[in-house]
């Protein structure tokens, strides 16, 4: 009973401090940069209040997104920092009671602030992403006009199985043209059985002309029966507007919806580092929440009294140092001199093995 007690004292004071950190590095987040972009609109284009609010309220999923493994970070320092100043920790081990067991409701809560991060990155931060991009482009910058685009995909999905599915390299919007175009036509067992790529294709009268292109037919026998073209009609009902519309940046996307279009990419030859890193990234971020704690109870568990104070500016130190090993982590995924499934899980490897060094040292 005295340690489930304990359990909940530690978890309880570990939780609150972790709440107080996301309102703290919150608060830091939106007086440096929202705040900033905030009277750029305001200045630049007039911005009303009501799209100020929306861009505000819709920007907070991804700034605490962020905050998470940080605020992991500062709360379990100052938690343990606090016990450990006031006698608490000395009062623990005099009991018996190993620093593993003291170190477990922090763990704990590092594990499901990993958890809900991950889901939280994935069923919120897109759709709030979304929405804000919107809110400033068309809201805000009042943009009537399409934008041009790179990787232009367009479905076609009935009854849950996808029938065709259309590819460009780049849409240009001053003259309504898809580069680099490839459809792939599905059969009902998911396999293609028909491909036509074309040089470009142009909106001309309501409908989508391919030009300069080659059609491929691949038969049950493995022979592929292959036809030239001039011209030919690409069979979709959707206009520029509509197909620009249907696009999303790639803040914007799902994990899922980031691994169709890897497949889609990769299926044409096309360079995915980019969406790989932002892929794997969605669950390293979050994973940092429970390295952070690792880091975050042996260096909280100081002999000497220290103020709170030297707990959060040891905290923005290793915070710095982190995202400092990221983002060099990120550019070389980027530029697939490493492959992005191993390069973005440099810091915290890194972290991990800071973490485990740490703990060693603090158990023994």
């Amino acid at each position: 009973m005295r340690i489930r007690i304990l359990d909940r004292y530690i978890f309880q004071e570990v939780v609150f401090a972790f709440l107080f950190a996301i309102c703290a590095f919150t608060a830091v987040f939106i007086g440096s940069g929202t705040l900033f972009r905030i009277a750029r609109y305001i200045t630049d284009y007039g911005a009303s209040l009501s799209s100020v609010i929306k861009i505000f309220v819709y920007g907070l999923p991804n700034i605490i997104m962020w905050t998470f493994p940080m605020s992991m970070l500062l709360a379990t320092l100052l938690t343990f920092g606090r016990l450990s100043s006031s006698s608490e920790i000395t009062a623990m081990k005099s009991c018996g009671i190993s620093f593993s067991r003291i170190a477990a409701p922090a763990i704990f809560l590092g594990v499901i602030v990993t958890i809900c991060a991950i889901l939280f990155n994935e069923h919120v931060v897109p759709w709030a992403n979304t929405a804000y991009n919107n809110v400033v482009y068309y809201e805000i910058q009042g943009n009537t006009e399409l934008k041009s685009q790179d990787h232009i995909i367009v479905k076609e999905i009935t009854g849950g199985k996808m029938q065709r599915l259309i590819y460009a390299r780049e849409y240009k919007a001053s003259d309504e043209i898809l580069e680099g175009v490839t459809m792939q036509v599905f059969d009902e067992e998911g396999k293609v059985t028909h491909v036509e790529n074309a040089t470009f294709a142009e909106w001309r009268d309501e409908k989508w002309i391919m030009h300069d292109g080659m059609i491929y037919d691949l038969a049950d026998d493995q022979r592929t029966h292959t036809m030239k073209f001039d011209r030919q009609i690409l069979p979709i009902n959707a206009s520029p507007r509509q197909i620009v519309r249907e696009q999303k940046k790639t803040e914007e996307l799902t994990m899922s919806e980031l691994k169709a279009q890897i497949a889609i990419m990769k299926s044409q030859y096309a360079n995915t580092s980019k969406l790989e890193t932002e892929l794997y990234q969605r669950i390293t971020v979050p994973m940092a929440s429970l390295i952070f704690a690792l880091i975050g109870v042996p260096l909280g568990l100081q002999p000497t009294r220290t103020p709170s104070s030297m707990g959060f500016a040891l905290s923005v130190v290793i915070i710095f140092l982190y995202y400092a090993v990221m983002t060099l982590a990120n550019a070389i995924a980027r530029s697939g001199a490493i492959p992005p499934i191993y390069a973005v899980w440099i810091p915290n490897v890194i972290g991990l093995l800071s973490g485990i060094v740490l703990i060693y040292r603090a158990s023994r």
